[in-house]
């Protein structure tokens, strides 16, 4: 019998393949229960900094070190874009000369894991000569940064993600998302409009997307596709080549929407066999158009569009009061709309 080499113990590619797949998911799988054991920790200690936040006429200042530093920035970025003015201040460079910037208006969110982090520490009573309050984000409630704090958003005791449980993971994650959480619970105590993220956003393709109407895009008069209820399917298939929407609108003798008949609809005809081109486009159009106001955001429309029971459909009839086909707005009209602008 011939020994086996070292080679005969290697794992198979599908083997790696296996592990790898099932590392991953053990991964995300971890990090969304990080998430998800947050929900059952927003009680008062949540709503209090929110209110801390709320109150601050200068800058919220955000600090922390390595993983948790990072995380920070993000914080103060998205306080910064959603209407409450945050800056990033790192630790060390505060203790050497930074703290100039800081104010009796201000407040601070501190991140760390342990709570025991000395570069932050070192902050605390610079903050306090200051009247600065302070809400600190960490695992450890009973840490020494916690105790000096005005208010401690728990994260709890959370295992990381990596075999070893070293490298931050599901702690900055859970630290991040809460930070998105206290940043829209602003926004939305503010009453932060689109009209003022397209402010705070004038040169960037959301911004200038964010405030477009469904009337800016949507093809109206000759570019309208419609025929008559009493219109052959002949005649429809025709109006949907020539308008190119993938579509037309069926209206009565009196102009009112009664049906569309889409591409899809005669492909489906085709395959079963049905399709007698003389026939009444009514007998074949479908009766319950997908419809919206002109004066509607194009991230409704699509929106509309994505959600549409039944199935996700990549066309929408604008109507007036009365029912009358004003025009028709299409999903590519809305997903170009950045590529336009630029």
């Amino acid at each position: 019998m011939n020994p086996k080499t070292s080679t005969d113990f290697l794992p198979s590619r599908q083997e790696i393949a296996t592990h790898i797949i099932a590392w991953a998911r053990e991964i995300l799988e971890a990090e969304g229960e990080a998430i998800l054991s947050l929900k059952d920790r927003i009680g008062k200690d949540f709503e209090r900094a929110v209110q801390i936040l709320l109150e601050v006429q200068g800058h919220v200042l955000t600090s922390g070190v390595g993983k948790s530093g990072l995380v920070a920035k993000k914080i103060a970025a998205t306080l910064t874009s959603t209407g409450t003015p945050a800056s990033f201040v790192h630790p060390v460079d505060a203790i050497h000369g930074d703290l100039g910037i800081v104010s009796t208006r201000d407040a601070a969110i501190l991140l760390s894991k342990s709570g025991e982090t000395p570069e932050l520490l070192g902050l605390l009573p610079a903050f306090r000569r200051r009247g600065v309050p302070i809400v600190t984000i960490t695992c450890n409630p009973g840490s020494a940064l916690a105790r000096g704090s005005d208010c401690v958003l728990d994260l709890g005791r959370m295992r990381e993600a990596c075999p070893e449980d070293l490298v931050p993971t599901t702690t900055t994650t859970a630290a991040l998302a809460l930070g998105d959480a206290l940043a829209i619970v602003l926004l939305r105590m503010k009453g932060f409009s689109r009209e003022d993220f397209v402010f705070l956003h004038p040169g960037g393709v959301l911004g200038q997307t964010a405030l477009l109407r469904v009337s800016d895009l949507m093809h109206r008069g000759s570019a309208l596709p419609m025929v008559r209820s009493e219109a052959t399917l002949h005649e429809a298939l025709v109006e949907i080549l020539n308008k190119r929407l993938g579509l037309t609108t069926v209206v009565d003798g009196d102009g009112i929407l009664r049906g569309v008949l889409t591409d899809g609809d005669l492909k489906r005809i085709l395959l079963k066999g049905s399709a007698e081109l003389g026939q009444p486009v009514s007998r074949v159009m479908s009766t319950t158009p997908r419809t919206i106001e002109e004066d509607a955001l194009i991230a409704q429309a699509v929106r509309r569009m994505e959600e549409n029971e039944g199935g996700a459909i990549t066309s929408l009839v604008i109507v007036d009061g009365r029912g009358e086909p004003q025009g028709v707005i299409h999903l590519h009209d809305c997903l170009g709309a950045g590529a336009r602008i630029r």
